[in-house]
């Protein structure tokens, strides 16, 4: 079953569930994912799904850290459930071990010597994580494995 067809049966469940939430949050991914396709001209395969789903979740996590921030906690825990749903149609995340011994793999694969290699280290790690670890962790682990 490829997600596409995975979000559908989702969707048709949450409605006849009556599950508001996750249904808005299943039908923000359909709409996302039909404006990436327009934009591209093609269809989207899982991988470029999981690609959507993640600059969805960035969004979420910045409008959470935002209204949490402003003393929004309604507005907060509403983006908080719907980021769980996202979360759902990710694969397993990888764990904090398993990203820095990626990144140590980097490092050494790419000859990086500084901060200032950087982003081939990120260039060699993001398409071996493919959803699996967020960026900001990667980037994190690459400043304090690499000297300024």
């Amino acid at each position: 079953m490829t997600l596409k067809e995975r979000l559908n049966d989702d969707m048709k469940s949450a409605m006849k569930q009556k599950e508001e939430s996750r249904l808005a949050t299943v039908r923000q991914i359909r709409g996302a994912i039909k404006n990436k396709e327009i934009e591209l001209m093609r269809e989207l395969t899982d991988e470029d799904i999981f690609k959507v789903i993640s600059t969805l979740i960035k969004q979420h996590k910045e409008s959470i850290e935002m209204f949490e921030k402003g003393g929004r906690t309604e507005l907060m825990q509403k983006e908080q459930a719907e980021l769980a749903v996202l979360e759902s149609y990710l694969p397993q995340q990888m764990g904090e071990d398993e990203v820095r011994a990626l990144v140590r793999e980097a490092i050494q694969v790419v000859g990086a010597t500084s901060a200032k290699e950087i982003g081939a280290v990120m260039k060699y790690v993001m398409p071996k994580t493919q959803g699996r670890a967020d960026g900001k962790l990667i980037n994190q682990f690459a400043r304090e494995m690499l000297p300024a």
